[in-house]
C-alpha cells in the first residue's frame, strides 16, 4: 500500500464510485468490462479522465525537454484493483492514440 516511492505524479482515484461496495463486481478487477462500465457511469468519470489525459499530454514532452527519459505516473485507490487499474488502463490507451508509449504495471493485481 502508499504512494509508491518512484512516483513522479500521483492521481487519486477515491472519488470515482467505488465497484468495491458492488458483490458482483468485488470479485473482479479494474481490467473487467462490467468494472470498467460501472467506473464510466460515474457522473465524474469522463471529464476527470479527460483531464488527466490533457495535463499529461501537456507535461510529458515538457518533461522530455528537461532530460526525463521517463516519468513515472501512478494512480491510487483504495484497494488499488478497480478504479486505478481501470483509470491507468484508459489514460495509457488514449496516451498511446496520441504518440506517446506508456508501460502500465498494476502493483496490486
Amino acid at each position: 500500500g502508499g504512494i509508491p516511492r518512484n512516483a513522479d505524479l500521483v492521481f487519486d482515484m477515491r472519488f470515482l464510485r467505488n465497484p468495491h461496495w458492488e458483490p458482483s463486481l468485488r470479485p473482479l478487477t479494474g481490467l473487467d468490462p462490467r468494472v470498467g462500465a460501472y467506473i464510466d457511469s460515474d457522473p465524474a468519470y469522463a471529464e476527470s479522465l479527460d483531464r488527466i489525459v490533457e495535463l499529461l499530454a501537456m507535461l510529458l514532452p515538457r518533461y522530455a525537454s528537461e532530460g526525463r527519459a521517463y516519468l513515472t505516473v501512478a494512480f491510487g485507490c483504495t484497494g488499488g484493483r478497480h478504479r486505478s487499474v481501470h483509470l491507468a488502463e484508459e489514460v495509457a490507451g488514449r496516451l498511446r492514440k496520441r504518440g506517446f508509449s506508456p508501460t502500465v504495471a498494476h502493483r496490486d493485481l
